[in-house]
């Protein structure tokens, strides 16, 4: 019976850890220590490129490295050499690819020592330790954010098993988490066909466009991913092997599909710059500007084409 409630979540969120491995009280020789530190960011630059292609990774070589990662945060921490949010966040990224629920707890400590010293620090990997955690204890995720994919060749990507009970979507919204819908939507997504398989196949951009067309009409129904990352990454991969035409075509048909997604438009942009479509590029950017005011590299290239 799972006897997970809103109480326990509390409780898993104030987890506080032995203080003979962390001692998250520093004295104050170490406030003087105002820039991150180069070491944690080192183990985290190589703990992120060992892990670029997921299906190929030999876990006999990478779980002893991740353990040597460990052992060298937890040195650093009792050195006092851990002191910035950011320090604390890369340390949380290092330990939740821990092997049991006391690494995951450790990584709720940095995580939530991290959001204490920086508000700004993007809070999904809280939640996605605290769902890892629930999991190393076989009960229910309660975010959504874990998802697995057995080692068969036909097994499909499938969510873990979730409590929907716990968290609503607002929550989520808070934990920068797409709602329950789109995470499950999502998954589905990544279990369709390629388009860039069948372009591959077919060497042909008219009948792959015709293809994506009747894909998108088909909905949830459809057997090829037409989402808008899907086509934004087929349209690069395009630009990639200098079919820069045939990219064009793909962004502008991203934007007709998702009008209100700023990338697409951003991207849109890029390709007319590299067409020599000045004029019509700058109007992507601003579009893209328009749709999202965030958007550093837009207002960049728009500064810089004036």
């Amino acid at each position: 019976m799972n006897t997970f409630n809103k109480t326990n979540l509390k409780n898993i969120h104030k987890i506080k850890i032995s203080r003979v491995l962390i001692i998250l009280v520093l004295p104050l020789s170490t406030l003087a220590q105002v820039s991150d530190n180069v070491e944690i960011k080192k183990m985290v630059d190589a703990d992120q490129n060992e892990r670029t292609n997921i299906d190929s990774i030999d876990w006999n070589i990478l779980a002893p490295r991740d353990s040597i990662r460990r052992y060298n945060v937890l040195k650093l921490m009792n050195l006092n050499q851990i002191v910035t949010g950011k320090d604390y966040y890369r340390s949380a990224l290092i330990f939740q690819h821990g092997k049991d629920s006391n690494d995951y707890r450790i990584a709720l400590d940095f995580m939530r020592k991290a959001i204490e010293l920086d508000s700004s620090i993007n809070k999904w990997l809280l939640a996605a330790i605290i769902d890892r955690e629930l999991m190393s204890r076989k009960q229910p995720q309660i975010y959504g954010t874990q998802y697995f994919k057995g080692n068969s060749d036909t097994a499909k990507w499938e969510l873990y098993k979730i409590d929907t009970t716990i968290i609503s979507d607002k929550e989520r919204e808070f934990y920068d988490i797409e709602p329950l819908a789109m995470i499950r939507e999502r998954i589905r997504e990544k279990n369709l066909l390629l388009i860039t398989e069948y372009f591959k196949k077919t060497n042909s951009i008219k009948a792959t466009i015709e293809l994506i067309k009747h894909e998108k009409k088909k909905g949830i129904k459809s057997e090829y991913n037409v989402s808008e990352f899907e086509l934004n990454s087929f349209g690069y991969e395009l630009v990639n092997l200098n079919k820069l035409d045939h990219a064009l075509k793909i962004f502008k048909l991203n934007t007709k599909f998702y009008p209100k997604a700023a990338n697409t438009y951003d991207s849109l942009g890029e390709c007319l710059l590299l067409l020599s479509k000045k004029r019509k590029g700058i109007n992507a950017y601003k579009k893209a500007l328009q749709l999202n005011p965030n958007n550093k590299n837009a207002e960049k290239i728009i500064n810089e084409q004036k």
